[in-house]
């Protein structure tokens, strides 16, 4: 075993990917590691994100608060409009609670074992044991969609998941090793996401060719075997756009739990298989000819658009104006953004 992961470490040597929270492993070779404050904000961008999407905001991120103190001080609504545009919001709500736990409780320290990451908000099994592995060094296994697909195939195994993960979980671990455990992290990751990929894997460049036991079978491109998903159900919703004649918009702040907690947008109603419709003011609404669509984790939303200019006096019963001059698009969550693309033209306000 310890035969195959130094065989992988050759491999991640030469091959490893450059990564703006990486530290290459010619120079954690020499004795450095990376930032857990950069690492731990890589992997909770990285949660059912790809590594293209995140490496601008992690820059971002990074640019504006540098240390973890610096994010735990920030203003959550600075936060979130950073996120915007990145999905599953939830994500940075725990960011800044868990931000604020390591400066509260751990004096601006990440802890280094796995067993503390774990108390603290917003990290669990997979994220404390990337970071222990990847910042400090600690002999943790990562087990994330690519590693779950290379170890189904290079042991053969045919139980469909969720239900193959305590096995997969088990094999991964048995290959962990000792030495270079964060390098080994980071290659096993490396290799499912760039040799043994989804479709068309690159068996014949990989390091682990010759052992892999679903190739040998002939039936590594089609696993990891899953249960079938069910259905994905539509779900529908009203925005209400206003905007003033001089120009300012009309938004809210969302709950802090629910989708989109936290976040800016345009005041709406329930997103349900019945709307019902809910205006945050009284005005001339006009239906817009055109709906915005967006898919989340676990439905689609469809979204009917009502919109109103109104005028420079006007108090909504919900929400506020924001003046044109501070107002960003890029500050709301996409599929507000798409809300925002669909009425912008239709305004007569420019």
């Amino acid at each position: 075993m310890r035969d195959r992961s130094l065989q992988l470490l050759d491999w991640y040597d030469v091959h490893a990917r450059s990564m703006p929270w990486r530290v290459p492993p010619a120079e954690r070779k020499a004795g450095a590691l990376p930032d857990p404050y950069g690492v731990w904000l890589s992997e909770v961008m990285l949660q059912q994100t790809t590594v293209a999407a995140v490496r601008d905001y992690w820059r971002k991120f990074m640019g504006i608060w540098p240390t973890v103190a610096d994010l735990a001080a920030a203003e959550d609504a600075d936060v979130m409009a950073a996120w915007a545009g990145l999905g599953y919001y939830a994500r940075a709500r725990n960011l800044l609670k868990c931000a604020r736990a390591v400066v509260a409780d751990h004096g601006g320290v990440f802890p280094s074992d796995r067993a503390t990451l774990l108390t603290l908000p917003g990290i669990g099994p997979y994220t404390a044991s990337a970071v222990a592995a990847i910042a400090f060094d600690a002999p943790e296994t990562v087990l994330d969609g690519n590693v779950e697909r290379v170890m189904a195939r290079l042991y053969d195994v045919h139980t469909p998941l969720p239900a193959a993960k305590p096995e997969l979980m088990a094999l991964a671990e048995a290959l962990t090793p000792r030495e270079r455990p964060g390098d080994y992290a980071q290659a096993v990751m490396d290799l499912g996401a760039t040799i043994c990929t989804p479709k068309s894997p690159a068996c014949g460049i990989c390091p682990w060719r010759d052992g892999c036991a679903g190739r040998i079978a002939g039936t590594a491109t089609g696993l990891p075997r899953k249960t079938p998903k069910k259905a994905v159900p539509v779900r529908r919703g009203i925005a209400y756009v206003a905007r003033r004649a001089d120009g300012a918009w009309l938004l809210e702040t969302r709950a802090d739990k629910g989708l989109l907690g936290g976040m800016l947008g345009f005041p709406g109603s329930d997103w349900s298989d019945d709307p019902q419709p809910a205006p945050p003011m009284l005005a001339d609404w006009q239906v817009l000819d055109a709906t915005a669509r967006h898919t989340f984790t676990h439905f689609h939303l469809e979204l009917t658009i009502l919109w109103a200019v109104v005028a420079e006096d006007a108090v909504p019963e919900r929400g506020h104006f924001v003046g044109h001059d501070t107002y960003s698009p890029a500050s709301l969550p996409t599929v507000m953004r798409k809300v925002h693309d669909l009425v912008a033209d239709s305004l007569p306000i420019r």
